[in-house]
């Protein structure tokens, strides 16, 4: 008797699967089927007569298989199997393959990726700015990645910072403390919060919740609230607080192609593009620049058809596209800002830090917590060994619900902690036996649903 592997979906006439397969496969998800063959394929499981299988030969053995040879996906760790040099597992990203090493296509692709560190540009130092009262911008929550950007910028560089916080419902209580705490500690930032009413923030978070499964909107409506804030002080640089697991988190997710990281040093794109430019009577982009316009114009126009076209779609921020429609008067000021600085050319630049190398070459986790909690009174969580996400009580719950919908073929989004808690344990910013512990004890990885769902549903339903 035959049937589909595991993690292989018929929709429509293609075959979909929903992992990470091995190299050089590893993109290779999607498989175009004849007429005849997604008649056969529609009986199955059953057994198959020689023409059938005649017809799905380029199909048997992987995508089609004996139905004893097909995959048991495991219902939790303590069945799962583990990566032998990372964290991953095939429970926290079920489909995940395995080489005959017993390495994932993540640790399978560590020389191919080793130098994807950011699709932003990066950029360690930055010059005193002329025009602003300030050098340079954060989107600062409190977490762990902010509070040491914001340490970074304005201890160690010693800039004029301007730190944007957005007040969301569900912040936590250290994160509050933590802000709290860096305005005492860091006197070259001036600190900005923006909140939106409760009735316009319960129509998007209702409609995302009914897109997503939950309610995170963060970065996206944080920019949203704060790009129009940028362009009136004349910022001239936007600083991204992203550690590199969460940067390299979009290739494996395909969400970014390899080209995406490589465009900031291409010179002859970036040439052509200010062509464009000048031609309609623009001034030419600097550096970063073309990545905040694109940015900022994804938030208030919606996502750009051609990356769907070429499968490099973002779910997360295509639904937070969806959910902010509920709400169209948000968008105005940002497009008025969008206008103004693309015609004068005052455009602060999207650029990112490169972490691991203002560390000395890893972004270990435990020693980066030392230096903020030591410089800025950063309070941790109550859950001591988490390192990933750590301002927003409902970080489990967006774990939670992106897992399950993976799990369940509902979404193709690989669950983003999933990949970060592989990724960072394959690059050493923790242990293997660290990452282990936060994914056992802080992350949302549950088939059943985990107690703080309820602080998201308490929100939208009041």
């Amino acid at each position: 008797m035959y049937d589909i592997q595991s993690r292989w979906k018929l929709e429509g006439n293609i075959l979909r699967y929903y992992g990470l397969r091995n190299q050089p496969d590893m993109f290779k998800n999607t498989v175009k089927l004849t007429k005849k063959q997604k008649a056969i394929i529609e009986k199955l499981p059953c057994d198959l007569t020689t023409d059938e299988i005649r017809v799905l030969k380029n199909l048997i053995g992987v995508q089609i298989v004996k139905s004893e040879s097909k995959r048991v996906i495991p219902s939790g760790l303590d069945d799962a199997k583990f990566c032998k040099t990372c964290i991953a597992n095939d429970f926290i990203i079920p489909g995940i393959e395995f080489d005959a090493e017993g390495r994932c296509p993540i640790c399978q692709s560590a020389d191919k990726t080793k130098n994807l560190k950011s699709i932003v540009p990066i950029m360690n130092t930055f010059p005193r700015s002329k025009k602003s009262r300030f050098d340079v911008a954060v989107f600062y929550t409190g977490g762990k990645d902010s509070t040491y950007l914001l340490y970074y910028l304005s201890k160690v560089l010693k800039l004029r910072v301007l730190a944007l916080t957005w007040e969301i419902p569900y912040m936590s209580e250290c994160a509050k403390k933590s802000i709290e705490n860096a305005k005492q500690s860091l006197d070259s930032v001036e600190f900005i919060n923006r909140k939106i009413s409760n009735d316009d923030l319960k129509k998007i978070y209702k409609k995302l919740y009914s897109l997503s499964e939950n309610t995170c909107a963060c970065p996206s409506l944080a920019y949203v609230l704060f790009y129009p804030e940028l362009v009136a002080n004349k910022v001239p640089y936007f600083v991204a607080g992203n550690e590199p697991a969460q940067l390299l988190g979009l290739y494996f997710n395909h969400m970014a192609p390899q080209i995406a990281y490589t465009f900031p040093q291409n010179r002859a794109l970036n040439f052509l593009l200010n062509v464009g430019r000048v031609l309609t009577l623009h001034p030419p982009l600097k550096k970063g620049q073309f990545h905040t316009l694109a940015t900022m114009k994804q938030l208030a126009y919606g996502d750009s058809k051609i990356k769907n076209l070429v499968g490099y779609s973002n779910e997360l921020v295509y639904n937070v596209c969806e959910a902010i429609k509920e709400v169209p008067n948000i968008l105005t000021p940002l497009k008025r800002a969008i206008r103004i600085s693309s015609r004068t050319g005052n455009i602060p630049a999207f650029v990112q830090v490169d972490f691991d190398e203002i560390c000395g070459g890893v972004y270990e986790w435990r020693k980066i917590k030392e230096t903020i909690i030591r410089e800025c009174g950063w309070v941790a969580p109550e859950e001591c060994d988490k390192g990933l996400h750590t301002s927003c009580k409902i970080e489990k719950c967006k774990e939670h619900s992106q897992f399950v919908r993976f799990y369940h073929m509902r979404s193709t989004m690989i669950p983003f902690s999933a990949l970060e808690i592989a990724i960072a344990s394959r690059s050493n910013n923790l242990s293997g036996a660290e990452a282990l512990t936060e994914l056992k004890s802080t992350l949302g990885f549950s088939l059943i649903e985990i107690p703080e769902c309820a602080i998201m549903r308490e929100y939208i339903e009041q």
